[in-house]
């Protein structure tokens, strides 16, 4: 396996003091001991909850070529033989190796951000990219002060694309991360009504996104969703802060990149595209109009990087959604589970009861949607879990059944014949939920991710496993 970093290259990097024969370079770098694969350097990362340095032992018994320590922890550490990198701060070390990986990086590098559709843009930006060169990009939903400069230090050298995700829930949180990042392309999904439990209204929490305009590189790209309500408030502010380009996509008639036809199916989306001159024709893996909009997000960015468009276009169709984002399980007896429990906001739900209702039951199924509360909604919580009721109300939804404190405001708005139960919490919900499927069902499952609705997923493929199947949420 190749190396990603020199040891010499890290100390000088993180202006660090080598203790032992460090080894030649390592091959990668872990912040859990539990995740950590021989060869690799353990950052003993201090949390809000724990403290990486506690967990040093376990990395060495892992694997482990070098840890990087704090000085203040050295004392604790005596008897640990494995070479160390020791610094005054650990986060602050990795941050500093970061911006050494950027400053070496030849390829092409994009941001994403946005109030939904983030991780779903960033993994099909991975997925089809990957058709035309190498990718590097942020696992899970490594998007805050840690994950962004630990994914920029895993960043190799010769990687042809990088992708970040730069998430936030205050303002200034984007600010310092876009400027490790210094994307060549920053792409902006959707602003929406996330996180109002720290913002007064929507066009805050447009400015709090914008910030990721003031790290994008010189002579480099905003793009911008024409769809979106606050693309003028956007598009100012990219100007304002000298961005040189600033693009659109949508279905609007001046978008640079420009739906001109879709066809949504349960499974799949076939659509086309005009960028320019260019006509472009790509079905799209994942179902769902939400993912229509973020694959307009990624074809635009695959042609302000200079990729094969063909080759990105064809690679759609083996697009999947994410476990949590729209994920489908086919279960015993016919049942189709989508699993949206990862996270919830106004939009992504609308996304949700409308992808359920483009999916057709077997023959004496129904549809069928579980939700659970949305977070960080603060004083707009009552008025916007009740507004779902409107978002309900024209579909074919046949049942829905809530969890969480919140939802009690949906429950009152929903008829009798719709609403099949309202519980505390998943753990009361679950049974409920397991008692009421029958063959041919389809259900979705939506709720921001601490509520915990993937425990009732779980439990869903659990009790109504396909034959064959692995039972694993992989």
């Amino acid at each position: 396996m190749s190396l990603l970093w020199t040891a010499q290259a890290m100390v000088e990097a993180m202006g660090g003091r080598p203790i032992g024969v460090l080894p030649q370079g390592i091959t990668g770098i872990s912040i859990d001991s539990r995740t950590l694969k021989p060869g690799e350097a353990f950052f003993a990362i201090k949390g809000d909850a724990l403290d990486g340095h506690d967990f040093a032992t376990a990395a060495v018994k892992a694997g482990a070529a070098l840890l990087v320590v704090a000085e203040g922890k050295l004392p604790a550490l005596g008897r640990i033989t494995t070479p160390m990198i020791v610094v005054d701060d650990v986060l602050e070390g990795l941050v500093k190796l970061a911006i050494a990986a950027r400053a070496r990086a030849k390829g092409k590098i994009i941001a994403v951000t946005g109030s939904a559709g983030k991780t779903t843009t960033k993994e099909a930006l991975r997925h089809v990219l990957s058709a035309v060169g190498s990718v590097h990009a942020s696992e899970k939903s490594f998007n805050n002060h840690w994950g962004v400069p630990l994914t920029l230090a895993r960043l190799p050298e010769d990687t042809d694309y990088a992708v970040f995700e730069i998430g936030m829930n205050h303002p200034d949180e984007i600010r310092p991360l876009v400027k490790l990042v210094r994307p060549h392309i920053a792409i902006i999904t959707l602003i929406a009504a996330a996180h109002l439990g720290h913002f007064r209204k929507i066009e805050e929490i447009a400015r709090a996104k914008a910030e990721i305009f003031e790290g994008i590189e010189p002579g480099g790209y905003a793009l911008l969703n024409r769809d979106d309500a606050q693309y003028k408030l956007l598009e100012k502010l990219a100007k304002a802060a000298g961005v040189a380009h600033v693009v659109s996509f949508g279905e609007q008639e001046r978008s640079h990149v420009r739906l001109l036809g879709c066809e949504l199916s349960a499974d799949h989306s076939d659509i086309a595209v005009g960028i320019g001159s260019d006509r472009i024709a790509a079905r799209v893996g994942a179902p769902g109009r939400h993912m229509v909009q973020n694959a307009l997000a990624v074809l635009g960015a695959a042609r302000l990087a200079e990729a094969d468009l063909a080759a990105v276009a064809e690679a759609f169709a083996g697009l999947q959604a994410e476990v949590g984002r729209g994920r489908r399980h086919r279960l015993a007896g016919g049942i189709t589970l989508i699993d949206e429990s990862y996270n919830a906001n106004p939009a992504s739900m609308k996304a949700a009861i409308d992808l359920l209702d483009r999916t057709e039951p077997a023959k004496g199924g129904r549809r069928i949607a579980v939700l659970g509360d949305m977070l960080e909604l603060g004083a707009h919580a009552e008025q916007l879990h009740g507004a779902l009721a409107d978002l309900i109300a024209p579909t074919a939804t046949d049942l829905v059944f809530l969890g969480g404190a919140e939802m009690a405001a949906l429950a009152a708005r929903l008829p009798p014949q719709r609403l099949g139960a309202h519980a505390a919490n998943v753990d009361e919900l679950k049974p409920i939920v397991l008692a009421a499927l029958r063959p041919g069902d389809v259900v979705v499952v939506k709720s921001s991710k601490g509520i915990g609705f993937s425990k009732l997923v779980d439990a869903l493929i659990k009790n109504f496993p396909v034959e064959g199947e692995s039972q694993r949420r992989a």
